[in-house]
C-alpha cells in the first residue's frame, strides 16, 4: 500500500496493541539504477535479521514464530521492487501482514513489539502534499485523490456521481438550449447538494484541503446548494474536466494547487516570525522536541530533508553521528525527527514541511508554542 492509503481509522488499527510478537521491518529503498540494484539484497538481509532475533527469544512459542515467519515470507513475496519510492515498510504478526511503500527515506530497522511501528508512516504521510480535487458539472461529479503532482480518481464512496436517471430531462435540455439555463434547474440543484453531502462524509473521514474544478456556474450552485465547498483551499473555472483523465485535471489544476502549497509555506513563515515576538518561538531539534512532548506545539516547521540519530537522555534529545551511534545501538533513535513528527500530530500540532534550507538559521526546525 502506499502512504496515501493511510487514513485516521487505518492508524487507529495500526496502532492497537496486539500479541507479543509484533515485527516492523524498514529499510530505504532506490528508485533508479544503479542503487536499486541492492534493494533485494537488502531486503533480504532485514528478513533474515527478524528470523534470527525471533528464534533468539525465548518468550515466543514456537508455533507463533513458525506464525509470524509465515506471514513476513507471504510479505515479502508481494513486495513488488519495481514499485518503488523511498522506503519500504514492511508489518506482520501471527494473524496478518501489510507492505508499505514511502515516499520517504527511512532507515533499515527490525522493531519487535506488541505494537507496530508507525512513526515513519505517519511521517511520510505528513510530508506529502495530500488535497482532493472535486470536478463538478450539472450530470456528474468525480473526485480525485492528489498526492503531489500525481492525480488518481476516487470511485468509491458514491463516486463518480450522476443524477438520478428518472430526474434528467434531456429534451427539456435540449429545448431550453443553453448551459446558465441548467444550473436554474432545481434538480440540478438537488444533484449538486448531494454531491456536497457526499463530499462532506468524505473529508469527515479522510480531511485535507480540496480545490474544486468546473464551469463558474456549477461551482457557483454547488456553494449555493450546500456547506462544505465553501471551505475550499482552491477553485478552477473550467469545464469539461469531469471526466478527466487524470493528466490532463492534474495538469491543469496544478497551478492552483502550488499557489495554495505557497501561501501554507508563507502564513508558517509569518507564523513564526510572530512567535518571536510574542516569545512563543521554540528552535532546534532539543527545544522543539520538548515543546512536542510536553503539547505545547501548535505549529511545527520542519525542512523537507532533515533527519537527525539522536538518543534520550536526561530529559534532552543528544545527537549522535557515525560511530558513536553504532556503539550504543538500541539506544539510538536513527529517525528522530520522524517520531518527532508523529508525536506533534498526536497532540494536535500542525505539521509543515518546508524546502531545505528556508529554517537554516533555526537548526531546520521550529515551532510557534501554544503558551
Amino acid at each position: 500500500m502506499d502512504s496515501n492509503d493511510l487514513t485516521p481509522e487505518v492508524l487507529r488499527r495500526l496502532r492497537k496493541p496486539r500479541p507479543y510478537p509484533a515485527v516492523s521491518l524498514t529499510m530505504p529503498t532506490h528508485r533508479h539504477e544503479p542503487l536499486n540494484d541492492e534493494d533485494p539484497v537488502r531486503l533480504r538481509n532485514v528478513l533474515s535479521e527478524a528470523v534470527h532475533r525471533l528464534e533468539a527469544d525465548p518468550d515466543v512459542p514456537k508455533a507463533t514464530r513458525q506464525a509470524v515467519r509465515v506471514q513476513l515470507d507471504r510479505a515479502v513475496a508481494e513486495v513488488d521492487l519495481r514499485h518503488k519510492l523511498d522506503g519500504l515498510l514492511i508489518l506482520a504478526d501471527a494473524q496478518e501482514h501489510q507492505v508499505w511503500y514511502l515516499p520517504r527515506d527511512t532507515p533499515e530497522s527490525v522493531v519487535i513489539s506488541d505494537t507496530y511501528l508507525t512513526r515513519n508512516l505517519v511521517a511520510a504521510t505528513a510530508q506529502q502534499h495530500r488535497y482532493w480535487v472535486l470536478s463538478v458539472a450539472a450530470d456528474r461529479a468525480t473526485l480525485w485523490n492528489g498526492v503531489g503532482d500525481s492525480l488518481h480518481e476516487h470511485r468509491a464512496d458514491g463516486f463518480p456521481m450522476t443524477p438520478p436517471e428518472e430526474t434528467w430531462d434531456v429534451e427539456r435540455e435540449e429545448r431550453i438550449g443553453d448551459t446558465p439555463s441548467t444550473f436554474m434547474d432545481e434538480e440540478t440543484r438537488k444533484f449538486l447538494r448531494s454531491v456536497d453531502d457526499a463530499f462532506a462524509a468524505v473529508l469527515a473521514a479522510r480531511p485535507r484541503p480540496f480545490h474544486l474544478v468546473g464551469v463558474a456556474p456549477a461551482l457557483a450552485l454547488l456553494e449555493d446548494a450546500g456547506t462544505t465547498s465553501r471551505s475550499a483551499a482552491g477553485r478552477l473555472a473550467k469545464g469539461g474536466l469531469s471526466e478527466g483523465p487524470a493528466h490532463v485535471l492534474g495538469k491543469a489544476v496544478r497551478p492552483v494547487v502550488q499557489e495554495y502549497a505557497r501561501g501554507e509555506e508563507r502564513e508558517a513563515l509569518v507564523r513564526l516570525d510572530d512567535a518571536k515576538g510574542r516569545r512563543t518561538f521554540a528552535a532546534g531539534l532539543d527545544e522543539v522536541w520538548d515543546a512536542v512532548r510536553e503539547r505545547r506545539a501548535g505549529l511545527v516547521a520542519v525542512e523537507e530533508h532533515f533527519q537527525r540519530s539522536a538518543r534520550v537522555g536526561e530529559g534532552h534529545l543528544m545527537p549522535v553521528d557515525g560511530d558513536d551511534g553504532a556503539a550504543l545501538g538500541r539506544e539510538v533513535q536513527d529517525d528522530i525527527v520522524d517520531e518527532l513528527v508523529e508525536t506533534a500530530l498526536d497532540g494536535g500540532a500542525q505539521v509543515v514541511f518546508l524546502d531545505d534550507d528556508v529554517l537554516d538559521d533555526h537548526h531546520r526546525i521550529a515551532a510557534v508554542l501554544r503558551y
